[in-house]
């Protein structure tokens, strides 16, 4: 197929993830977000001017290239607010390996089947979507979801055993950047995760360079 020259702005990238999806998974963090919600985790994903532009099909490459994955997981900021591009990612990715899809969305399904075409095109591609905005005062430590009012929906049978397991928190994986940044990813069973990992570090008089920024 044609390579899209349609460009992505990212926030960030993970080449290895347990705890966002089914599987091992590359993750994309897109940058912007129209929602603010409250106890959001990665609020430096929010403003639109940020991050990266990116090529979509050099990060297709990126991806591809990584062994041992079962997967690739959207999430920010909003990806939905990227679709065509993430759609594109996801024809590119499918042309050359059957990989699992998974996103998050602030937005509710029933909203985005009423979106035009190109969230109606980036829905098609999904195996997963974990829908609704974040709600701090709905917290719970669920399968990949921060609060009890987010819904998991399993859109393909890729995943349909999924529907039988328990739906308890995956946990968090923390990550130290070459940069000497602490990176905690994942979606934290407990409100405020964030702000009280790092304020127990740093009583501890543990420190890392940057530790705040993803």
């Amino acid at each position: 197929m044609s390579r899209p020259r349609s460009l992505l702005r990212l926030a960030e990238f993970s080449p290895r993830c347990t705890v966002l999806g089914p599987g091992v998974r590359a993750v994309v963090w897109v940058q912007g977000c129209p929602l603010r919600c409250a106890g959001c985790i990665t609020p430096e994903y929010l403003p639109e001017a940020g991050g990266d532009e990116v090529l979509v099909g050099r990060l297709a490459d990126r991806i591809l290239g990584l062994d041992g994955l079962d997967g690739v997981t959207f999430s920010g900021g909003e990806p939905f607010s990227q679709a065509e591009a993430l759609a594109d990612l996801v024809d590119l990715l499918r042309a050359r390996r059957d990989l699992s899809v998974m996103a998050y969305s602030g937005f509710r399904l029933e909203h985005l089947r009423q979106r035009g075409a190109r969230e109606r095109r980036l829905l098609a591609g999904l195996d997963l979507l974990v829908d609704g905005p974040y709600r701090q005062e709905h917290h719970a430590a669920l399968r990949w979801r921060g609060s009890s009012n987010q819904r998991l929906h399993v859109l393909t049978a890729r995943h349909r055993h999924l529907l039988a397991e328990p739906d308890v928190s995956a946990g968090l994986e923390i990550v130290v950047r070459q940069d000497g940044a602490l990176d905690p990813i994942g979606v934290p069973p407990v409100p405020d995760f964030r702000d009280r990992f790092f304020d127990h570090l740093a009583s501890a008089g543990i420190h890392f360079d940057d530790m705040e920024d993803r």
